[in-house]
C-alpha cells in the first residue's frame, strides 16, 4: 500500500478546543460520524480523534486510508463509491477472516475493529494494522532489484504463505460456515459462468467477447478432480495482494481478503501461477515485476507447495485452468462496469486484455494436457 494523498488541518479555536479538518475524499469518509465512532470504541490504538489521513493506492475496487491517531496509525478499509449489492457484506466477511487468523502463522494485518453500522460513513468498514512493506509489482526496490536470489524468494514466500493458509482448519478458527463446501468442485464452472452472463445487465456490454470461454468451461467440467480438500482460500492470491518486507526477502502480509471463502487451497496456488510468465506463454503479458531475471518456473512453485504443504499436486493442471477461468471472469466484470460508467475506462480496457490472455493461457494448457 502506498500513500497517494494527504490532507490534514489542525487548529485551535478561539475558545480553546482543537478543531480538526480532514478531507472526506468526495464523501467516502463522514468525519463528523467517524470521529465520534472511533473515540467511542475501546481497544483501538491511540487516543482521541484522528488527526491526519492519507488515501492509499492498492486494490482496484475498495478504498484504503491510513489514519494517524495520537502516536499510532491504523488503516481503514471500506467498499468502493459505487456499491455492489454485496459490498457491505463482503467488507464484514473480510474483517471476519482477519479476526479468525489472529495468532496464526499466516502473515496478515491484525484486525483492530469493525463497524457494521452503515449510518456511520454510509457503508460498513473495518480498521486494521498498517504493514511495513511493499507490493511486489513494477520495478523492485533495494536489494530486490539487484539480487536475483531475493526476487526468487518472493515466489517461494508467496507459495509458503498459501500453504500456511491452506493448512488452517476452518472449524478450529470459527470459519466452518464461511463457504459452501458441498459439491464445491462440481459448482465452480456454473458459478462463474453465471457471473459472466450476469454482466449483460450493464449498459453497453452485451455478450462477452472472450474466445474459448465455452471450450475452457467444458474442459473443466469434463476433467474435474475426484475430490476437493476444503480449507480457507484467499480467492485472489497474487502479487497485487501480498506485501513483502523491505529489508529482507520475507512475506510481510497477505492483504485484500474480499474474495476469501472456503474451497480447495490448490486454487490459491493456481492463482499464483496465473501471475507468472514463462517461455512459450501466449503473447501479450509482460512481467508484473522487474527485473524478472532469477524468477523460478511454475513447476518450481508447484514443487515448493507440495514440499511445504504435503499436498498431492497431481491435479494442478485443472486448478491452474480453473484459476484462469475464474480470474478472467472476475476481471471482465470491471470491463463491463467501465462500459456502464461505473469503473475507470482505462482500467476496464487493461482488465479485458488480461482476461483475453488468461483464456488464451487456459486454452494452451488444455492443448498440452
Amino acid at each position: 500500500m502506498m500513500a497517494r494523498q494527504r490532507d490534514t488541518s489542525v487548529r485551535e479555536d478561539e475558545d480553546g478546543p482543537m478543531s480538526i479538518e480532514l478531507d472526506d475524499f468526495n464523501g467516502l469518509l463522514d468525519w463528523s460520524n467517524l470521529q465520534e465512532w472511533i473515540v467511542a470504541q475501546s481497544g483501538l490504538p491511540g487516543a482521541g480523534p484522528v488527526t491526519a489521513v492519507e488515501k492509499l493506492t492498492g486494490g482496484s475496487q475498495n478504498n484504503i486510508f491510513l489514519m494517524t491517531r495520537g502516536e499510532t496509525r491504523m488503516v481503514l478499509r471500506r467498499p468502493p463509491e459505487h456499491l455492489r449489492k454485496n459490498s457491505n457484506d463482503t467488507m464484514l466477511r473480510e474483517a471476519r477472516v482477519l479476526g479468525a487468523l489472529g495468532g496464526s502463522d499466516v502473515p496478515h494485518p491484525d484486525l483492530y475493529g469493525v463497524c457494521a453500522d452503515t449510518e456511520v460513513i454510509g457503508t460498513t468498514f473495518y480498521l486494521m494494522e498498517p504493514i511495513d512493506g511493499f507490493t511486489p509489482m513494477g520495478p523492485m526496490p533495494g536489494q530486490y532489484g539487484t539480487d536475483p536470489e531475493w526476487r526468487r524468494e518472493i515466489g517461494f514466500e508467496i507459495v509458503d504463505g498459501a500453504a500456511r493458509l491452506g493448512a488452517i482448519d476452518p472449524d478450529a478458527v470459527g470459519l466452518g460456515d464461511f463457504g459452501k463446501p458441498e459439491n464445491w468442485i462440481e459448482r465452480q464452472v456454473s458459478r462463474w459462468r453465471s457471473q459472466l452472463d450476469g454482466y449483460a445487465q450493464f449498459d453497453n456490454y452485451g455478450t462477452p467477447d472472450i474466445p474459448n470461454v465455452d471450450r475452457v468451461g467444458a474442459w473443466l467440467d469434463a476433467n474435474r478432480p475426484a475430490e476437493a480438500h476444503m480449507g480457507i482460500i484467499h480467492g485472489d492470491y497474487q502479487f497485487a495482494n501480498v506485501m513483502m518486507a523491505p529489508n529482507e526477502p520475507k512475506l510481510a502480509a497477505i492483504v485484500d481478503w474480499e474474495l476469501s471463502t472456503l474451497g480447495d487451497p490448490l486454487l490459491d496456488l493456481g492463482w499464483v501461477l496465473t501471475s507468472w510468465i514463462e517461455p512459450g506463454d501466449p503473447p501479450g503479458k509482460l512481467p508484473l515485476l522487474q527485473p524478472w531475471e532469477g524468477m523460478q518456473s511454475r513447476a518450481d512453485l508447484i514443487a515448493r507447495y507440495a514440499q511445504t504443504s504435503g499436498r498431492d499436486v497431481s491435479d494442478m493442471d485443472w486448478f491452474f485452468v480453473m484459476a484462469c477461468y475464474k480470474l478472467g471472469i472476475l476481471l471482465e466484470g470491471t470491463h463491463a462496469r467501465a462500459g456502464a460508467g461505473q469503473a475507470d475506462p482505462g482500467m476496464g480496457d487493461i482488465f479485458h486484455s488480461m482476461t483475453l490472455w488468461l483464456f488464451a493461457r487456459a486454452n494452451q494448457s488444455i492443448d498440452e494436457a
